[in-house]
């Protein structure tokens, strides 16, 4: 999220990530370079190759609709990388995000989650922290430490690597959510990008790539040391009374074993479905007996 250029950062690692064949051009001899040349994506997008070096560079930095359609052609984006480019290109005209906005999660949610008895469900905000959780969601992550923040469990906890059986494919996922979903001005959301930039080279990696996708309704594989290895699918649900928050459920195919394996997870542990508190980047300690009816929300401080 740099402040001086962030539409040619942009640019740039989408120019670098894209393949010759992605762009529909002929393959020549030896390339020295990663994905396309500066004059090749300038005139796959119709603009001089000046007129585009001005733009990753971030001495031009109002390229006309037209201009940035062309590119999100030639750069194959998503529909939400494109939106993502366009607010690069002009955030006040293209604000989509909604600042300030309550992350209290309502009574009425949480009593959502409590009715899903067969469902792992929880709430999250824009930068993807854990405000609630439901019961059988806790039981998913039983036996491991759980960070209040998606991100931090992934790139900061090495039992993020069993959990997920594609790291790689979910850590990039979760990366190019953040992109899709976050406010680049929010400092919390920088202080998270700082911090996780300085601790983990996979996450600068990832970063560095400029990937913008929301999270989507996509077949998940991750591994729990009772159940074993489950199959989940996973919706997201919007909350119109709280836009900044959203609802992640994981479902699995009825009479699968994976469906099985989270009825066997449901029966674990105590049987209170509120949530509990958690500690800003720092592991949550499963509760135990009655402490575990304490709490009903993920405090996010």
């Amino acid at each position: 999220m740099s402040a001086k250029k962030p539409l040619g950062d942009f640019l740039r690692a989408r120019r670098q990530v894209t393949s010759v064949a992605q762009a529909g051009l002929a393959r020549g001899g030896r390339r020295r370079i990663p994905g396309l040349r500066r004059e090749e994506v300038a005139t796959l997008a119709g603009v001089s190759t000046d007129y585009y070096i001005r733009l990753e560079q971030g001495r031009e930095r109002h390229p006309s609709a037209q201009v940035l359609q062309a590119l999100a052609r030639v750069f194959d984006l998503t529909p939400d990388a494109t939106e993502h480019m366009f607010e690069l290109a002009s955030p006040r005209a293209h604000r989509r995000r909604t600042s300030g906005a309550s992350e209290q999660v309502s009574e009425g949610v949480l009593r959502l989650l409590d009715r899903w008895d067969h469902a792992p469900a929880f709430v999250v905000n824009r930068r993807l922290d854990v405000l609630a959780r439901n019961h059988l969601s806790r039981c998913l992550v039983s036996g491991q430490d759980l960070y209040d923040n998606l991100l931090r469990f992934t790139f900061l906890n090495p039992a993020s690597r069993e959990f997920y059986v594609d790291w790689e494919r979910e850590a990039l996922a979760k990366v190019a959510d953040l992109r899709a979903a976050a406010d680049p001005d929010d400092p919390a959301t920088l202080e998270l990008v700082e911090e996780l930039s300085q601790t983990s080279e996979d996450f600068r990696r990832m970063w560095a790539r400029h990937d913008v996708r929301a999270k989507a309704d996509e077949p998940k594989r991750i591994h729990h040391p009772v159940a074993g290895d489950l199959i989940l699918w996973h919706e997201t649900f919007a909350i119109a009374s709280a836009p900044d928050l959203r609802i992640f459920v994981s479902t699995a195919e009825p009479g699968s074993p994976s469906e099985r394996a989270l009825a066997r997870l449901a029966r674990l542990g105590p049987g209170d479905r509120r949530v509990r508190p958690a500690r800003r980047s720092a592991p949550v300690a499963e509760p135990r007996g009655e402490h575990a009816s304490r709490g009903r929300r993920l405090r996010h401080e």
